[in-house]
């Protein structure tokens, strides 16, 4: 007799592997939305520093990083919580919040692990379709039913890089019942230019119990391998969540990266400047193919293209690695991460040869 496993969860598909080159060479990886200049130079000398001591375990409760960040946004540090990656911090959530058959409201076509992380819980993930490629707050709004124990809110929006402003996202927070946590997950924040875009930590400081926001290393810091996440939130909610975390689930290399990437001002001002070329450079040239795009507030791009996962699979057999957005709930798109300057130039050489020969088709979606 077989072991018996939970229905839900042998419900959902296998994690699906990392997108490669069918030929085994990369000559241009932009599916991962990485930091293309690579990890901060601090962070790297920090970690090199501590390679002796990795026989130790790390520090449980992550206290030197945790003053840190608390002490840049004015909160107290049992105000954070930190993650192996926003991703780890996302499934504790799910799994401190949620039981069978409850429920969480997210919007479709946003994170795809919303709603795997959701499903893993045997919760129900209403998800509510985007409008205009952006969350639809008054719909997501409507979507809550006495169920409802869990919202997502990811701002900027990954995969389609669009943002909502303060006056919209608060106006949606206070037709939120007290009862039910709003996650606002900001792993882009550093890459935002639009002026009005929320500022959710006066509510921390004002005591808000029912607001979690999630960050990440892993974007402008060039820290994914390491996996580092962390979120603010209320002391009572945060000490509440930190009893479904793993003692030791931060490593101490990315605890001492963290705190080194921390300082690092010049590594962010240059990303932020590579960002807006590329985000520039794409743009421009994808447009000029007669291609829709959204150019967002991340570092990335979203194009309409007639058949996606067609396209993904083409410019990968020719070592070009992007995103088709069909697996996440909007067929017709591909997200192109922000690669250096000359793999933002061979994707956009390899695309346009494709074009020219009619492999590939555009899509222009009003």
């Amino acid at each position: 007799m077989p072991i018996r496993k939970k229905a839900f969860l042998q419900a959902l598909s296998p994690t699906p592997p990392p997108r490669r080159s069918s030929t085994g060479v990369v000559v241009a990886r932009l599916s991962a939305n990485e930091n293309p200049l690579g990890p901060s130079p601090r962070a790297m000398a920090a970690v090199q520093e501590a390679l002796s001591t990795i026989h130790r375990y790390p520090d449980a409760s992550g206290v030197a990083l945790k003053e840190a960040l608390a002490a840049r946004v004015d909160l107290h540090p049992d105000q954070v919580m930190l993650g192996n990656g926003s991703d780890e911090l996302i499934m504790l959530i799910c799994h401190a919040m949620l039981g069978e058959g409850d429920e969480a409201v997210l919007a479709q076509g946003s994170f795809i692990s919303y709603a795997r992380r959701i499903q893993a819980q045997g919760a129900i993930a209403r998800q509510v379709p985007l409008r205009e490629m952006t969350h639809d707050l008054p719909a997501m709004a409507a979507a809550i039913t006495p169920q409802t124990r869990l919202i997502f809110v990811c701002n900027p929006n990954n995969p389609t890089g669009t943002t909502v402003g303060a006056a919209e996202l608060m106006a949606f927070l206070e037709q939120v019942p007290p009862d039910v946590l709003v996650v606002v997950d900001e792993a882009y924040l550093e890459f935002v230019t639009r002026p009005d875009f929320p500022d959710l930590l006066p509510l921390l400081r004002d005591g808000r119990d029912n607001l979690l926001i999630v960050r990440t290393f892993a974007k402008i810091h060039g820290l994914a391998g390491l996996r580092l996440g962390y979120a603010f939130g209320n002391a009572d909610l945060i000490a509440y969540l930190e009893r479904a975390r793993p003692v030791f689930n931060v490593n101490v290399l990315a605890q001492i990266a963290g705190l080194a990437a921390l300082d690092d001002v010049d590594h962010l001002e240059r990303s932020l400047a590579h960002a807006a070329a590329s985000r520039a450079f794409l743009t421009d040239h994808l447009r000029a193919m007669g291609m829709t795009v959204i150019p967002g507030e991340t570092n990335f791009v979203v194009a309409a293209i007639a058949d996606d996962t067609a396209v993904a699979a083409e410019l990968a057999r020719r070592g070009v690695l992007v995103t088709p957005l069909s697996g996440w709930g909007l067929p017709g798109w591909m997200r192109i991460s922000f690669g250096t300057a000359e793999e933002n130039r061979v994707f956009i050489e390899v695309l346009r040869n494709l074009m020219s020969k009619g492999t590939v088709a555009t899509a222009t979606i009003s």
